[in-house]
């Protein structure tokens, strides 16, 4: 048996609270997880979708969604994405990988160069 929690539900966004307990609006929490985070690490340019901003977009369906990664499986596909972009390359098309890896790593503000001693 599995034990632990999704990375969302630590945001208080996971499936149970918001699709079956409605104790967020979904809007809300869609803000926790994007523009919020993105705002928090100073990432100006991805979180939201605005002209000059990355186009990293997920198309779900609200009343199938569900995580099922936890803390010692985090690697866990959720269900009910139909279609994701990430920098404006589709990479989900109606729930199967396109193939496409445009993804690069973000790093925050804090961030620095390791030099070797």
């Amino acid at each position: 048996m599995e034990t632990g929690s999704s990375n969302a539900s630590r945001l208080g966004v996971d499936r149970n609270g918001l699709r079956d307990e409605h104790v967020i609006p979904i809007e809300e929490a869609i803000r926790k997880l994007t523009s919020l985070p993105a705002a928090t690490l100073r990432i100006t340019e991805r979180g939201r979708l605005a002209q000059g901003c990355f186009a990293d977009v997920v198309v779900f369906d609200p009343t199938t969604i569900a995580d099922h990664s936890t803390y010692e499986k985090p690697h866990q596909y959720a269900t009910g994405v139909r279609h994701v972009w990430v920098n404006g390359v589709q990479v989900l098309k109606d729930g199967e990988h396109t193939g496409a890896k445009p993804g690069r790593v973000v790093r925050g503000p804090g961030w620095k160069v390791k030099t070797q001693s």
